[in-house]
This record gives C-alpha cells, structure tokens and sequence, in this order.
C-alpha cells in the first residue's frame, strides 16, 4: 500500500497541506470508506448523488486515520489531523494514484473486454506470480474510482500490477487508460453488455479498445483473434499487435480442448505440454490463451505458465463448482450475463456427461438495451432437448427464454417464475443425486439465492 507522508500525498495529489508543521506524519494506505479505516490512512471522503463522505471524516479519524483529504469548499474540516485541501476529492484521489504508479515503476497488465475479464485477471496473476511480485484489482474495483483505489493498495516493490478496467459509457476505459498506462494491454472478446448504452457491437469494440490510448510507445497489444471487430480496428494501430484463440493465424493459437470433470485441458500450438485450467467451460480457455500471451511476453516458462493456470483461485459465483450434501453438482455463475456468456455456460453444461439429468435455473440479462426481448427468445431458443433435461428461469425476461425453449422441449420441461420462493419449490422437486444444476443470470437478479434449494 501507499506509504508517504502527508506532504508528499499533498504534492502527489495537487494539493495543499493546510499546516506544514504536520508535514512529516505519515500515511499508511487510503480508504474511502469509515468501515475500511486501518490505523494511520489517509482518509478521503467522496461526493455522490445522496451522499457526502467528508460528513464522516471526524468518525475516521476517531478510526485511527491520520489523515484527511478535503474539499476546499466544504467547510469544518476536521482540526486534530493534517488536512490536505484540493479542489475535488475524486480528481485528487485520481491524481494520487497516477502519481504512485509512476513513482513505483511496476509493469502494468491492463485488461478489459465484454466478457472475462476478471477471470482472465486473476488467470494472468496466477501464471505471472510464479516468477514474479504481481498485484491484482480486488473483485471487480475496475472503474473511475476502483481502480485508482487497486493501485494504492499496491505494496511497496510490486513487479507486475494487473488492472481489470471496466465501463458503462463510451471514454471510461480511455481515462482508466490513460491512468494507469499499461505496458501491456488486453481485450478478452466483444459481446452485447453495454448494448443498452452503447447501442452496436460496433460501438462496444470501440469502447474496449479504448484501452490501447494509454498503452506505452513499446507496449504490446493482445486481443482475440477470432473476433473481426477488434481486427479491423487493430490494423489501424502502430503499437505491437498479437493475437490469441481458434483460427490458424492467432499467434497463440489452441489446437485441442477436452472439458475433464476436475478442470478443462487443452493444447496449445508450439507448445509440448498439454494446460489444465482448474475452471469449468471450453470459452475459459480464451481467457486461458491470453494469459500463456502474457506469461509468454514476460519472459516465463512452459512450466511456470502450465504450474500457474492449474493453480488458478477464480473471484467468487464465476462457475463456481459446488457439491451438495444430497449428491447435486451445482455451478455457480450468478454474477453476471449476456448472450455470449450464457450460451457458453449452457454449452458447459451440454458438454458433461456422466449426470443422471443436467437442469438450468437462468434469470435476466440485465442492460441489454432496446433488443433485450430478442435476446431472450432466442436464447430459449438456442437450448437443445437432446443435452438439458430441465430448464427453469426466472424474472420478466426469463419468461421469454422459457418461451422460446418451449417450442423444442414442450412445456413439461420447461417453466417460468416471477418468485423465488416458487422456484426453490420446484427446483427442490426435479433435482436429485447425480444431477447437474446451472444457476446463472446478471447480478441484479441475485439468482444465486436458490442454491438453498439444494
């Protein structure tokens, strides 16, 4: 974590200390958040729609912060600590953090794409840290204000930092960017979230892509391969261009995929060894073949990148692999959705053999924009009788899958619910020993809450 004292942090941030005789305290760490507070940090209230963090600054202090950040237009500012002034709490906390990451000189993996991303981060953390000190952003703190705050988290001596970078609107991934300034930089695919904002697939690829205006002069871009969206708009860059995924021109290119009960094992071309990824689902492999590109840029091994892949500790509900006490095999993938993701993890589940029936409880895709009933419909549509037993769903737009998966299955197969309560009933009924249950829909759905069902 930042380590200075308040002077430093002052300068680092564009500020002004507002007594120099407290100059020399130091700071260990940031928080902007009271329930966060760690003896001697800098505290740093932010300014939302409903509500105002410099109202808790005097409970922070009371914590044990040393310190506080402060809008010079707010008044009282606390009179016991050192207080440095500025003019907005967010561009300081911004400006704090571009300053650390400079001072520190660590590499900088940035990472974005529709889909993936945090499971591609915390892939390319576990493979980078078999050689390496290697910080990575904390769930999903990937914005405007997250990420700033994964950088001053970063300890002091970090070789490698891996930025997850998200967005909701066209130019946030550029100032995240231009922020951080990658030495490498990553898209994992171009898929449909962000439709409702963003309009096109068109105008998702522009946005991701975004994340090469920061990207150093000798930096490297990686990015699908498969995907002509992002080749089109690769062709138009100077910086160093690679590529990973299926088609015979990717420069990592796999050859073979076999989904195995414990993981998924594939081959990789101009490699010896097979790769296991301790992850459930062949579209994991992409985001697998973006970390062997990494792994391979900073110089690691066949055996350290296989040793860090098969040792990979995914954030939680991303195909979360759980086993219950009545012999159920659930998958757990409740933290987000779109067509891609969804028909990838459907695919999954078809995949597995060996389970007496395999069921999906799906919800919601939230965002979709003015097209989100179509992709609904035709999602149902896209489940095959021959491979799922059962489909559940959940929610106004989960009704339109069960619609569309009607037409093949029947309805005897197939039903809808607007309560989970209702749901857990018949979830409990159709599943049993040996059988395999999909849970999956966008977050807001907070579909995992059936798992107590099983």
């Amino acid at each position: 974590m930042i380590e200075r004292t308040v002077e430093q942090v002052a300068r680092m941030a564009g500020g002004t200390l507002s007594n120099q005789a407290l100059g020399e305290v130091q700071i260990h760490g940031v928080t902007t958040d009271t329930r966060k507070v760690t003896k001697d940090a800098l505290f740093i209230p932010l300014v939302g729609e409903h509500f105002n963090g410099h109202t808790f600054a005097t409970k922070a202090v009371e914590l044990g912060a040393a310190a506080v950040l402060w809008n010079e237009k707010e008044a009282n500012p606390p009179e016991d600590v050192p207080v440095i002034l500025v003019e907005d709490t967010l561009t300081a906390l911004q400006k704090l953090a571009k300053s650390y990451v400079t001072e520190e000189k660590p590499r900088v993996v940035g990472i974005t794409g529709s889909n993936g991303k945090t499971t591609t981060k915390d892939m390319i953390h576990s493979v980078l840290q078999t050689a390496y000190q290697v910080h990575k952003t904390d769930g999903n703190f990937n914005n405007h204000i997250g990420l700033p705050l994964t950088i001053l988290t970063m300890p002091k001596g970090t070789d490698i930092a891996v930025l997850e970078m998200g967005m909701s609107a066209k130019g946030e991934i550029e100032f995240l960017s231009n922020l951080a300034e990658p030495d490498v930089a990553v898209i994992t695919n171009v898929g449909e979230s962000h439709m409702q904002d963003l309009g096109s697939r068109e105008a998702i690829a522009d946005a991701k892509c975004e994340i090469t205006s920061g990207l150093k002069e000798d930096g490297v871009f990686y990015y699908l391969g498969d995907e002509p969206l992002l080749r089109e708009r690769a062709n138009a860059l100077s910086h160093n261009v690679k590529t990973f995924g299926e088609t015979k021109d990717c420069d990592i290119q796999v050859t073979h995929m076999n989904q195995l009960a414990e993981g998924t094992e594939f081959q990789v071309e101009g490699y010896a060894q097979a790769f296991l990824i301790p992850v459930l689902g062949k579209h994991n492999v992409r985001n697998a073949l973006a970390a062997i590109a990494v792994g391979q840029h900073f110089g690691l091994t066949e055996r350290q990148i296989a040793q860090g892949l098969m040792q990979t500790k995914l954030t939680g509900m991303r195909l979360e692999l759980i086993k219950t006490d009545k012999g159920i095999t659930v998958i757990n993938d409740a933290y987000n959705a779109s067509p891609t993701s969804m028909k990838a993890a459907i695919d999954l589940v078809g995949d597995m053999d060996g389970f007496a029936n395999r069921i999906l409880v799906l919800g919601d895709m939230l965002e979709m924009g003015s097209e989100e009933e179509t992709y609904h419909y035709e999602l149902g549509q896209y489940i095959k009788p021959d491979f799922i037993d059962h489909v559940i769903t959940y929610g106004r737009l989960g009704a339109l899958i069960a619609k569309g998966a009607i037409e093949a299955f029947g309805e005897a197969r197939v039903s809808s619910y607007m309560d989970k309560d209702e749901l857990k009933e018949k979830l409990a009924e159709v599943a049993g020993p040996n059988d395999v249950v999909l849970i999956k829909a966008s977050r807001g759905m907070r579909l995992e809450e059936v798992m107590t069902a099983l």
